[in-house]
């Protein structure tokens, strides 16, 4: 049993658990916390612990708990009334903000304002203006004087001019714009399920559509994450593809069979196919299973070296860790020898060979030259192809005395080398081409990954992000953080902003250096617009660079439950052309809104205008209350679930994001909407100033107050409709496209909507009657209306034609909202732009310091616990029982562990400088209960015997 198994699950057998800590308080729940996660349920306890202080006898029960086995006194600080009081202090200090709208809901909130105020000062002078030539007809050219039983005619009146005002209103106010935004975003995320794109937050699909730049991993996400065995170096022979079995020595295949078999965990294993045809299936650590499938390829079998040596009869073994960047296994022999079976990154393992395997299967020197020489022929070259080099080698010890196990250093040297393995991460098939259709719609895609840069250089040529004869950068992550920090170890935005337009490719990068590197992206100033970065992460520690992103990409596969938390979307296949549909539904979505943004406008303009111009001049609107209700329907409701349902096509990945600050509404947009209002207020005003001669019937206007509906203006809103539904196809395209019916029957719910429409209209005009002030027409009547409707087609036709660079006095609209016009008092004092994910940080290092505390509770209670669990783990015979329970990390080739610098100097706490100095202890303070757990050499770990006063008191190294 062992205090921590982070990452590891229990695979089989049985014993006891001691819970130590759990919500928050663990270790999870401080990364969650450190998210954002749970704040609210925080304030709740703090709240119920301010209550629970006040009650009578509280401080005494809470001093209690300070003495009670000294596990009270450790925990107390979270929740002590001081720690109560110093959060809530913090919480003072550092406001945060509501969460941002996304930028479309920006520019549209803005944009639905103004008409709103447009629309209400409109209504507003409509009534004024019907009120005062009402009066001023009545009772001043006319004369009549005021009499008492006309009191109610007169109501009437004002009652008619009021619901005019209001329909006015009505009409202009973009109610339909939220719907619209909803529609197509529900119905965006609905399709995206089927493209792998699993959306948590709604506005990250639109967000997507402006993705300027994708920071991409590697491993999974680029690659198949499927490892495979495909160049060797043994005997001599540099091999370009597997060899042949009968190529190699009997001796030689046998070192490689039972090396690789017993020395990885033997929870990796090559399963058969799970369909007929299919590849087989790769259980466990992938790096190990690569190389059981080269054992397989060499027509051999590692199960039964696995059951001729099973686990109970391993002696010794030397698990990977990010220190060793290697594994070993000890056999016992039956001549009472040992021998060590050893396999890591070859630059580690080729340092400790002072052998290695010549043609005929027996061990020369190996000396530095020679080792320089394969590092140059052979490593590099497979590090070049995008390979990543695992070395196997062996070691004999002799009968006689039992070397010292807990000596590693002298263990795991004087090697003899058998093989250099080159094992390979395909690139994805489709990947190329993905990241094709990524860079021709303006989007820059870069690869942040932890391995080797020849490694990383090579894929990412692969994957058409490096092209040749192009100036990009690829860094490690040591060289990126020189270049961008000062002597201070600060970040400086001017110094990043030089590096990151050409950087291409971070390698052997950290979390932290992810962070940076989207953070400085966002900030960036450089160039014409703001960049809206798009991020991908698996990992735990991939939480802040997820969250800080615009939109955060979680792997569904390999991803952890709190990279998930952190993102925006999920790929449920782990594949980078996913995200590339996640841009074009973005894009989708952008272009549905636009759409339904140019059709309204339309109406609105012509509507206002009509009602407004008639009610002045006639004294009545041409469009009645409940038809302009009608209309407020058709371009609300009807048009949003046409317009907002839009499929994607390729051709929205063949242009550039619009980016930040692009306005909603373009100058080709505004001719549109300008050039068909105008047409409809040309023939709406002939019709209604001149249609009764040309349709010779009877004038409608200046009717008394209760008269039957009349044909004049039945035909005048039958004609408007008519109008809008064919501007509805207009709609369809913003860009000044020709082709407005291109693709048109993929969308059957936009011709639902228009073929609805015009059933219902002709309902409405036949049979409406009164209450929509309809007359029935004649048939001829209805090809004219109809007529005039298709003339709309024509008219679209024609506004393309007239280039919109010609027509400067047109101006853009719908713009977000600048920084410089955001309040002061929204912004705080001595920040520039509030960065979430920098307070989270700052806020976890109170609750990681804080948890040191609890940590030596948790060790005293564990120590305690198993110390009654482990009588007689002694035995050889339980020595081996690693691989029973526990399945060692990804083998990743890594020469420096990426590490996650401390915030604000806590790298010179002065508790951990004390804990340094205290640490010269002697190795033998601490008995390993286990042998096949060295973690780390015995010589590099000081074990510390903490004095009783001590604030870290039996804080164990070994955590």
């Amino acid at each position: 049993m062992f205090p921590s198994l982070g990452g590891t699950h229990v695979m089989e057998g049985s014993g006891r658990m001691v819970v130590t800590a759990v919500g928050i308080n663990s270790q999870t729940g401080i990364i969650f916390t450190l998210l954002g996660a749970g704040e609210g349920d925080e304030e709740k306890k703090v709240k119920k612990g301010k209550e629970i202080c006040k009650k009578p006898g509280a401080p005494e029960n809470r001093n209690k708990a300070k003495t009670q086995d000294g596990v009270a006194l450790e925990i107390q600080p979270l929740k002590s009334q001081e720690g109560v009081e110093n959060e809530e202090k913090e919480k003072k200090k550092v406001k945060v903000p509501k969460k941002e709208k996304s930028v479309l809901q920006g520019k549209l909130t803005r944009l639905a304002v103004q008409i709103g105020k447009a629309g209400l000062i409109m209504s507003a002078i409509t009534v004024i203006i019907l009120v005062l030539y009402f009066v001023i007809d009545t009772f001043g050219v006319q004369g009549r004087p005021w009499r008492a039983e006309c009191t109610p005619i007169y109501i009437q009146y004002f009652v008619k001019f009021f619901i005019i005002g209001v329909t006015v209103l009505v009409v202009a106010v973009p109610e339909g714009l939220p719907l619209a935004v909803t529609i197509s975003l529900a119905y965006s995320v609905k399709k995206m399920m089927k493209d792998n794109n699993l959306v948590r937050h709604l506005d990250a699909c639109e967000t997507m559509g402006n993705a300027t730049a994708i920071c991409s991993d590697k491993t999974g996400t680029l690659t198949m994450n499927r490892m495979t065995v495909v160049q060797a170096y043994m005997g001599d022979t540099h091999y370009r593809q597997i060899p042949d079995p009968e190529a190699i020595l009997p001796k030689v295949l046998d070192l490689i069979v039972t090396g690789v078999a017993v020395n990885s965990a033997y929870t990796s294993k090559i399963l058969p196919p799970e369909k007929e045809g299919g590849l087989p299936r790769q259980v466990g650590n992938k790096t190990e299973c690569a190389l059981l499938g080269f054992v397989l390829d060499l027509k051999q079998d590692y199960q039964a070296v696995r059951n001729e040596v099973p686990e109970e009869k391993l002696y010794k073994v030397y698990t990977f860790n990010s220190v060793r960047k290697s594994m070993s296994t000890v056999l016992k022999n039956m001549n009472s020898g040992f021998r060590m079976y050893s396999k890591g990154a070859s630059e580690i393992i080729l340092r400790k060979c002072t052998r290695i395997l010549d043609k005929n299967g027996d061990p020369r020197v190996f000396k530095l030259k020679d080792r320089d020489e394969m590092v140059k022929k052979v490593i590099e070259p497979m590090a070049c192809h995008g390979l990543r080099t695992i070395c196997l080698a062996f070691r004999d010890f002799p009968a006689g005395a039992e070397p010292d196990w807990d000596s590693e250093n002298e263990i795991l040297s004087d090697l003899t080398c058998i093989a250099v393995v080159g094992i390979e991460d395909p690139v994805r098939p489709e990947v190329p081409d993905a990241i094709l259709k990524c860079q021709r719609a303006g989007i820059t895609v870069r690869m942040v990954t932890g391995d080797n840069i020849n490694t990383a250089r090579a894929i990412a040529t692969k994957c058409g992000i490096l092209l040749p004869g192009e100036d990009f950068l690829c860094l490690e992550g040591k060289e990126f953080n020189r270049l961008i920090r000062n002597e201070k170890g600060e970040v400086e935005q001017e110094q990043l902003d030089k590096i990151w337009p050409k950087l291409r490719v971070l390698a052997r990068s950290s979390p932290t250096d992810k962070h940076t590197l989207v953070k400085g992206i966002i900030d960036s100033t450089v160039g014409d617009q703001r960049q809206v970065v798009a991020v991908t992460g698996d990992g735990t520690n991939d939480g802040p660079a997820l969250k800080k992103a615009d939109v955060g990409f979680a792997m569904g596969i390999a991803g952890t439950d709190v990279a998930k938390e952190a993102s925006d979307i999920i790929l449920t296949d782990d594949n980078f052309t996913s995200i590339v549909k996640a841009v074009m539904w973005g894009r989708n979505v952008y272009d549905s809104i636009s759409k339904f943004l140019q059709f309204q406008l339309t109406v609105n303009i012509v509507a206002v205008i009509v009602a407004f111009t008639g009610a002045c001049i006639t004294q009545d609107s041409p469009l009645k209350a409940v038809q302009m209700l009608w209309v407020n329907l058709i371009m609300d409701t009807f048009a949003s679930l046409a317009l907002a349902t839009e499929p994607p096509s390729e051709s929205l990945l063949l242009r550039k994001p619009y980016g930040r600050n692009k306005p909603l509404i373009s100058r080709t947009m505004m001719k549109n909407i300008l050039g068909h209002a105008v047409y409809q207020l040309t023939i709406i005003f002939t019709l209604l100033f001149a249609g009764e001669k040309f349709f010779d019937i009877d004038s409608g206007r200046n009717v008394p107050l209760h008269s039957p509906p009349t044909e004049h203006y039945t035909i005048v809103f039958n004609t408007f409709v008519m109008m809008q539904l064919f501007n509805e196809i207009n709609a369809r395209k913003i860009h000044g496209e020709r082709n407005v019916f291109e693709s048109i029957y993929r969308n059957p719910i936009f011709c639902t909507v228009v073929l609805g429409t015009f059933a219902a209209q002709i309902i409405i005009v036949e049979f409406g009657g009164k209450p929509f002030s309809c007359s029935g027409l004649t048939l001829s009547q209805w090809f004219w209306c109809v007529f005039i409707g298709v003339g709309e087609l024509l008219w679209g036709q024609l506004i393309c034609t007239v280039p919109t660079s010609h027509l400067k006095f047109l101006k853009e609209a719908g713009h977000g909202i600048t920084k410089e016009e955001i309040p002061e008092e929204e912004l705080p004092e001595d920040v520039d732009e509030i960065d979430h994910a920098e307070m989270e940080l700052r806020r976890g290092q109170i609750l990681w310091f804080r948890g040191l505390n609890r940590i030596q509770t948790q060790i005293k209670v564990v120590n305690a616990f198993r110390s009654s669990l482990y009588e007689g783990l002694e035995k050889p015979e339980s020595r081996s029982s690693i691989h029973n329970f526990m399945t060692h990390p990804e083998f990743i080739l890594e020469e420096d562990e990426p590490r996650t610098p401390f915030l604000d100097g806590a790298e010179d706490d002065p508790e951990t400088d004390g804990l340094k100095k205290r640490g010269g202890g002697s190795p033998g303070g601490s008995t390993s209960l286990n042998k096949n757990n060295n973690a780390v050499d015995s010589d590099q770990v000081e074990v510390t015997v903490p004095e009783p006063e001590s604030p870290l008191h039996s804080l164990e190294t070994s955590v």
